[in-house]
């Protein structure tokens, strides 16, 4: 049976684009060297890797010495929180219940180790920070703070104004990263007139390749490396560079922001399409977060009253080749559910469903499986 797949978990990942892959080619086949060696067949590679972050950087408005490749923006956070505290002197660190399992894991190793303090801020039912929290904890706070905010998160959608944050921090001498993993290739950014130290990405959620990301270093801040063994990335992450994936970064951001005016408000009528229609069709759903207000527009988190049938219902929209996600990918088949959802929404009777979409998707594929939910609930 050779089904049509309908894919909307584009928050976990996103289709490679066919030029990117065009891109990436050359660096899988004749231009392999590495890029360390000294003789031509390295210098070639060297130079697709240079060439590729000076691109970064002038999308993101920054330096090309303040961009890094990683292996993602997992390690892309896990870099940034660790340095805050070991090399930048931050004894406390401010983050929030919402955030990525790649912070929340690394602040709480961070507190079981005793090298750092740990607050959490409060969240408003609407998926937002409590902005006066984060002020009253900054200035309460007789050590050097780490913040560590996202700058939208992956299973609601909801946008957190890091200008703001970025200027609260600065009054209080706090550092500031942003795990930018869901914006960056999604929005403009203009890190020179951003107020942060470390931002995060990771070229698969924007048609890039999986396993390449940047971490993003203002220059103001010294820092030493995570990985040791070698002087690559500056001395700033040891390790071959993954050549072809750092050139498909490039490529792929390149082509997000090329196409970002019509792609956005496509993906984003997709968005309140099936928002009009579940709506419409399906009764006593909710949507959580802050779906029409400061909010991505690639994310639909939606709440069904929870029944026998409606417990089924990833199983079943996956039956029936429909890819959408209980909360995120990365604690897919866990069964305690979504951290996020409980935090803003600790009702038991709800079965939540995240589907995030893509330039790809179409109004008919919206139409398919709000019709499916209809016969599942």
């Amino acid at each position: 049976m050779n089904m049509q797949k309908i894919y909307f978990d584009n928050a976990a990942t996103t289709s490679l684009d066919p030029q990117v892959l065009e891109a990436m080619m050359p660096y899988l086949t004749e231009k392999f060297g590495n890029p360390s060696s000294i003789y031509s067949y390295g210098r070639e590679t060297r130079l697709g890797i240079e060439s590729a972050r000076k691109t970064v950087a002038k999308i993101l408005h920054a330096h090309s010495a303040e961009i890094f490749f990683t292996s993602g923006g997992t390690e892309s956070s896990n870099t940034a929180i660790t340095a805050s505290v070991r090399d930048l002197g931050c004894k406390h660190i401010i983050t929030s219940p919402l955030e990525h399992h790649a912070t929340l894991h690394t602040v709480e190793s961070l507190q079981k180790r005793g090298e750092a303090k740990l607050s959490f801020l409060k969240v408003m039912p609407n998926g937002h920070i409590d902005m006066e929290d984060l002020e009253r904890l900054l200035a309460e706070s007789d050590e050097k703070c780490l913040v560590t905010l996202m700058h939208a998160n992956n299973e609601i959608g909801n946008i957190t104004d890091i200008h703001a944050v970025g200027n609260l921090c600065k009054l209080h001498g706090a550092i500031f990263h942003s795990d930018t993993v869901q914006t960056v290739g999604h929005f403009p950014f203009d890190l020179r007139n951003t107020p942060v130290h470390f931002v995060t990405g990771a070229s698969h959620k924007f048609h890039g390749p999986k396993g390449v990301g940047l971490l993003y270093i203002n220059e103001n801040v010294k820092i030493l490396p995570y990985i040791n063994g070698g002087s690559q990335e500056r001395n700033m992450r040891a390790g071959t560079e993954n050549t072809y994936g750092v050139v498909g970064f490039a490529r792929a951001l390149e082509l997000a922001t090329e196409h970002y005016e019509k792609d956005s408000a496509y993906i984003k009528s997709l968005k309140l399409y099936m928002h009009d229609q579940l709506k419409k069709h399906i009764k006593s759903i909710s949507f959580n977060g802050d779906p029409f207000g400061n909010s991505l527009y690639t994310i639909l988190s939606v709440s069904f009253p929870k029944t026998e049938k409606s417990e089924m219902i990833l199983f079943n929209l996956d039956i029936n080749h429909i890819c959408a996600s209980g909360g995120s990918a990365c604690t897919s088949g866990v069964e305690q559910g979504s951290h996020v959802i409980r935090a803003i929404n600790s009702n038991p009777n709800q079965v939540t469903v995240r589907f995030s979409f893509s330039k790809n998707n179409t109004k008919e594929e919206i139409d398919t499986v709000v019709n499916k939910l209809q016969e599942f609930i």
